[in-house]
């Protein structure tokens, strides 16, 4: 059975832990070559080597505030393997925290530049190989704040409607030049980042997954990096060949009203009617 992306090419920002690297460990498994961008030098190196080395992953250092360090890791994909088909911007932090009369503006601007300004270098530099191409698919990390609010801080939450809106504006540009842009909104993952914010502890994972469980509107089930991962594949695969423009939330319906308890509606009881009537007659 052939693997869903046999033949392409995948760069991914963030690729050295979390949702980066589960996805560059899916990419590989369904037979992508991986260019591997982050400023986690050795965990992103020794994950490069653990997926076969130079022949199939390579890992250069990227801080994605530089343009100068996105547009490497891009050019690295051309020129170690020939081509770039898919791009995932995934690098990010939770960034800035608190009431946004105290939020310093340099932890504002911080933010910003890692979750806005360096998605859109990657969508620049990959969308420039793609339209000459004739096809791609470039991906960017949302999440569920990016849709609703009060669900993250206020440079992080700004930072995700920007990357949703960006998404929109380029595949409008590019999908006359058979490219493809979509992003994913994922809710809290069990993942290093999201560990840090619930037990004070980036390796904590296992009380991670347990307090996701509890709160999660999949009865039991925590969402994990592997979800994102796999929602990143089908959106790098030809499967999803005639959607663009996306965003695919991944989030076990919680930003449809989703919640662990049973809704209003859940027990039937006669129709309600007018003035106070109920039933059909």
């Amino acid at each position: 059975m052939d693997k869903r992306l046999d033949g392409k090419v995948a760069v991914i920002t963030g690729a050295a832990s979390g949702i980066g690297a589960a996805t560059a460990r899916t990419f590989f498994e369904q037979g992508a070559r991986v260019v591997l961008g982050d400023i986690q030098d050795q965990a992103g190196e020794a994950l490069a080597e653990s997926l076969g080395g130079p022949a199939h992953a390579v890992f250069r250092h990227c801080n994605v505030t530089s343009e100068a360090e996105v547009e490497a890791l891009v050019e690295a994909a051309v020129s170690e393997f020939g081509q770039i088909n898919v791009m995932f911007n995934c690098a990010g932090i939770v960034g800035a925290v608190g009431p946004m009369s105290t939020t310093p503006a340099d932890e504002w601007k911080l933010t910003i530049d890692i979750m806005v300004n360096g998605v859109f270098y990657g969508m620049k530099h990959a969308s420039r190989h793609m339209k000459e191409a004739g096809s791609g698919s470039i991906i960017s990390m949302s999440s569920t704040a990016g849709v609703m609010g009060g669900l993250g801080p206020h440079a992080y939450t700004a930072a995700k409607h920007a990357v949703v809106g960006m998404t929109k504006n380029l595949a409008a540009e590019v999908g006359g030049f058979g490219v493809r842009v979509n992003c994913i909104a994922p809710a809290g993952m069990a993942t290093p980042m999201v560990a840090e914010v619930i037990t004070g502890n980036h390796q904590n994972l296992e009380d991670t997954i347990a307090a996701l469980a509890e709160g999660s509107p999949l009865k039991g089930r925590a969402g994990l990096a592997e979800d994102v991962a796999n929602a990143a594949l089908w959106l790098a695969s030809d499967e999803s060949g005639y959607t663009s423009g996306l965003t695919l939330t991944v989030d076990a319906g919680a930003t449809t009203g989703s919640t662990a308890e049973a809704p209003a509606f859940a027990d039937y009881q006669p129709m309600m009617r007018e003035a106070g009537k109920s039933g059909l007659d």
